[in-house]
């Protein structure tokens, strides 16, 4: 007689039964099996009890002395791991990867990044503490494994995406809307292959960086990532499309060809989807959304094409003979917002002013001209040289602020306005929502600030190869679909997705060990708080782990001046 188990997932769920099973030979003696009783709802100590009686039924005193070898001890932490891998699964992230070893490999990065974030050293220390073996069913692996996995996902990155787009459910409305924007992230070291100088948007001089393009549909789920040289801009098009700009073009074929949507709507900030780049592109299946800078709009106010009177006005809109729509808009809290600042600098530089004729007042000897100059210099980096003039006189020793009444009202006549344009027909979308699909922008913005600062931190870079940093990328893409399914789920009970992730880290597994073998590992039942995280989340957690046995450790070994510290 002998305890048969079996482990199953069918549906998203993981299934163990227990059998109590025996063997015997009939008439013709051909060895049978027969089910004595099916033990599947004891626990895992009474069903590790039955196992151990079993095996000293000839001899209870053999039995008696094993027992009391037979403990328990605290295993790795289990409610963290298995409530990300779920909501993985459950997004098809495992189904894309793969069952193949690489493909769990790739699964445990993004595990990783979503629990604690860090290197691909840290990753595996992490998996040394959670039962991320037990979980996925790997064996041992070290940072190296990790690195060399990078290479595979940029190389299957493609075939990984297009699996995404396929398991996802579009909503009916969707219509092939597609926001996209790009951003940078800067490096700390030097030897990155695709790092270089540019225009970088963190504010930090003196750094290389990457730049970064994010695709996601029009509720901002993330469809695809890509990462590019950090001087990689994208200018007016005036080639063909094939040499053209190096960021946007590339993402309306990915989405025409890979994902096969016919009708594409892309929605992009005025310094993404430019007219050069419409006119080389020419696809009948393309259409945009996008916002005309402040010089256009005063190009076209000169040409006569709509009016400042149309400011007035909550939500106004232009055609012209083309087809091309204009919608108009003043925001009248922006429009507060400039008008607060530029009265601020304007008192700031009267201060200054103010300081420099005190100074100049109490040194007889001090320079006018050299307190003008710098009067003048700190008007220019306020930007309001061109309506704050600052004059001296010499006989008085005093400087005096002049300002042009006409040249600042003519500045002020644009503040707080936009105007978004689009070429989409009006009987496919109104005023109302081409406003709204643009500030839909938002939900980009998002991504980037989850994915570079906030709970994914995807810096620092901690690759130099080109494949592995767009690996690397690709990892924060699949965790920030993960944080933001978490995020979703949780919303409702005021708390962040680390702070749930941290309670669930503190529930553990309970190895039960006959001398120095892990028998299996029991998964205790939550207490109430990680009970309603679980819930929420719509997270089941099993009643046991198989015991793995595996031993994960970094192949680098901390240096021993840290030691000593």
């Amino acid at each position: 007689m002998n305890v048969d188990t079996c482990i199953t997932r069918t549906g998203g769920k993981v299934y163990c039964r227990h059998l109590l099973r025996e063997s015997y030979r009939d008439a013709e003696g051909k060895s049978q099996h027969r089910t004595v009783a099916n033990i599947s709802g004891c626990s895992p100590r009474e069903i590790a009890a039955i196992r151990l009686a079993l095996r000293y039924k000839d001899d209870l005193v053999k039995m008696i002395q094993a027992s009391r070898r037979f403990r328990t001890r605290q295993g790795g932490s289990v409610g963290a791991v298995w409530t990300v891998y779920e909501v993985a699964r459950r997004l098809g992230l495992e189904k894309a990867l793969g069952p193949s070893r690489e493909g769990r490999l790739a699964m445990w990065q993004v595990l990783a990044r979503v629990i604690d974030q860090g290197s691909r050293l840290s990753a595996v220390r992490l998996a040394g503490s959670h039962c991320a073996c037990e979980v996925l069913g790997l064996g041992a692996f070290n940072e190296d494994d990790l690195y060399a996995n990078l290479d595979w996902l940029a190389e299957r990155q493609p075939k990984i995406e297009k699996r995404l787009w396929r398991e996802r459910k579009p909503r009916l409305d969707e219509a092939g809307l597609f926001l996209y924007d790009v951003t940078s992230t800067y490096l700390e070291g030097t030897e990155n292959e695709l790092a270089a100088f540019g225009y970088n948007r963190d504010g930090k001089r003196g750094k290389k960086q990457i730049v970064i393009g994010l695709l996601t549909t029009g509720e901002g789920e993330p469809v695809s990532v890509e990462a590019f040289e950090g001087n990689t801009s994208d200018p007016p098009c005036r080639r063909p499309v094939a040499a053209g700009p190096k960021t946007f073009t590339p993402q309306i074929e990915k989405v025409i060809e890979r994902f096969g949507v016919k009708d594409v709507t892309f929605v992009g900030d005025r310094g993404m989807i430019k007219s050069g780049q419409i006119e080389a592109l020419g696809h009948e299946a393309f259409h945009y959304i996008t916002a005309i800078t402040k010089p256009q709009i005063e190009a076209l106010l000169r040409e006569g094409t709509f009016q400042m009177e149309l400011f007035d006005q909550p939500l106004a809109e232009v055609t012209t003979d083309k087809g091309v729509r204009y919608v108009l808009r003043r925001n009248p809290t922006r429009a507060e917002e400039i008008a607060t600042s530029r009265r601020e600098k304007l008192a700031a530089l009267a201060k200054t002013l103010d300081d420099r004729n005190t100074y100049l007042a109490q040194h007889r000897r001090a320079n006018v001209e050299v307190a003008l100059r710098g009067v003048r210099e700190h008007a220019e980096r306020l930007r309001i040289e061109r309506w704050a003039s600052v004059s001296s006189e010499s006989e008085a020793r005093r400087l005096v602020l002049e300002v042009n009444d006409e040249a600042r009202a003519q500045e002020a006549k644009l503040d707080g306005c936009y105007v978004i344009k689009t070429d989409l027909p009006a009987d496919k979308a109104d005023k109302e929502i081409v406003l709204d699909r643009y500030r839909d922008l938002a939900l980009v913005e998002m991504g980037f600030r989850t994915c570079k600062t906030a709970e994914l931190e995807m810096r620092p870079v901690y690759v130099r190869l080109a494949s592995r940093t767009r690996g690397h990328v690709l990892v924060v893409l699949l965790a920030y679909r993960i944080a933001r399914e978490l995020t979703r789920c949780w919303r409702h009970l005021d708390t962040t997705v680390q702070e749930g992730l941290n309670q669930l880290g503190q529930l553990c597994a309970n190895e039960l060990v006959e001398k120095d073998q892990t028998l299996c590992c029991e998964v205790p039942e939550p207490r109430a708080p990680l009970r309603e995280l679980l819930d929420a989340a719509h997270v089941r957690l099993p009643d046991a782990l198989p015991a793995k046995g595996v031993t994960v450790s970094t192949k680098r070994k901390r240096p021993e001046r840290r030691k000593k510290t």
